[in-house]
């Protein structure tokens, strides 16, 4: 079957983007006294509270209505920066970013738990058994969950070095993979099985454990193309039984090296306050390796939304694997009022990590005391 190269806006190349000219919005101080208003309106609103209506911004929300035509049909990139992050509680700025977002569509649920807002932060020397957005580290490029239209994350605290948000169009490596391996393209668009993280599928009777036909991992519409590319996937061969064959583990391999090649990706380095809004049908997202703190509290900390967008045209049908109806359904039943809120997550995880060095230390020092025969006088030597 031929395919169509894709030639719009959303096929660009990092080396020929500056992102700060063409993917950034920054705040004007009218469109900062607008959210601190809206933000005391709101006052301890609970997320799930915080939408469009209650988070009302008369000015700026529909200049991000109009920014959010570019995340679909432009770059498929939106950042917003120069937000006065320093003003604000982490409380506080968790109600701003979902108000922000709550413009640009409908926060849901992202895992069983029913959080709408996950913490981006490394405690996985802390937390025995968290998902991949809880580990430090580089990052392949992924998209996520289906369910999602926009993928969103905000700075709350940098890394001490490094950890950039690492980009790349899914149009560009589709038309270079076109030019140069078609036959390895056509795998792709044929697509693979995938398999759901357990406790999600359990706690959704709408969504099956493991796909019962395959997803294409590329799909074309209208001139648009989406992607699936997600760690589902992998866990269909190494949990569901699911084996690839030598031309579709070798079309997986040549996607991603061309995604990992400087030629098409790009770095975006997070300020502390920034907002980043990614088409997450179009745009793979991932990180950079980063170096962070020993202590919990003054680690690299994002947060991160998943928004559903209404009025965008659906997906594919046949790509589907996590819905919006399963998200909703897990923020029904098993969300707990609050639970968003990262002042509280980090507290807990802080205790934690603050009982096991105390643990540790107490352990270190008792294998220090000398055994009582260290101290037995010797026996007197014979004449």
């Amino acid at each position: 079957m031929s395919r169509q190269r894709i030639d719009s806006p959303m096929a660009w190349k990092g080396p020929e983007i500056d992102y700060t000219k063409e993917m950034m919005h920054l705040f004007t101080e009218a469109e900062v006294a607008e959210v601190d208003a809206a933000l005391k309106a709101c006052g301890d609103a609970d997320v799930p509270d915080i939408t469009r209506e209650t988070f009302v911004l008369p000015g700026f929300g529909p200049k991000l209505t109009r920014l959010r035509d570019g995340i679909l049909d432009g770059r498929g990139v939106l950042l917003l920066r120069g937000f006065p992050r320093e003003r604000y509680s982490v409380n506080d700025m968790a109600r701003i970013y979902v108000g922000i977002g709550a413009h640009l569509g409908q926060p849901i649920a992202q895992s069983w738990q029913g959080q709408l807002l996950g913490s981006v932060i490394d405690i996985s020397d802390v937390i025995e058994k968290t998902r991949g957005y809880n580990h430090g580290g580089e990052m392949g490029f992924h998209i996520d969950g289906t369910a999602c239209d926009i993928v969103a994350l905000t700075c709350l605290r940098r890394a001490k070095s490094g950890g950039a948000s690492r980009i790349v169009s899914v149009a560009a490596v589709h038309n270079a993979m076109l030019e140069t391996r078609p036959d390895l393209l056509e795998a792709l668009y044929r697509g693979f099985y995938h398999r759901n993280h357990e406790m999600d599928a359990l706690h959704s009777p709408m969504m099956p454990l493991q796909t019962a036909h395959r997803l294409p991992y590329l799909s074309q519409r209208d001139g648009r193309i989406t992607c699936s590319a997600s760690g589902c996937i992998r866990y269909a061969v190494e949990y569901g039984g699911v084996d690839l064959s030598p031309r579709e583990f070798e079309a997986l391999e040549e996607w991603q090296r061309l995604a990992r090649s400087p030629e098409f990706y790009l770095d975006m380095n997070f300020e502390e306050g920034d907002m980043q809004f990614l088409n997450n049908r179009a745009i793979m997202h991932g990180r950079t390796d980063y170096e962070d703190a020993e202590l919990v509290p003054q680690r690299r900390h994002l947060l991160r939304l998943w928004l559903h967008v209404p009025e965008w045209p659906a997906r594919e049908p046949n790509q589907v694997y996590v819905t919006p109806e399963a998200c909703r359904h897990w923020q029904a039943t098993n969300r707990k009022p609050g639970a968003d809120f990262p002042e509280d997550y980090l507290a807990q995880v802080a205790a934690i990590q603050e009982r096991r060095i105390r643990e540790s230390t107490v352990l270190a020092a008792q294998k220090s005391i000398p055994s009582a025969a260290h101290w037995r006088r010797p026996a007197a030597a014979s004449s």
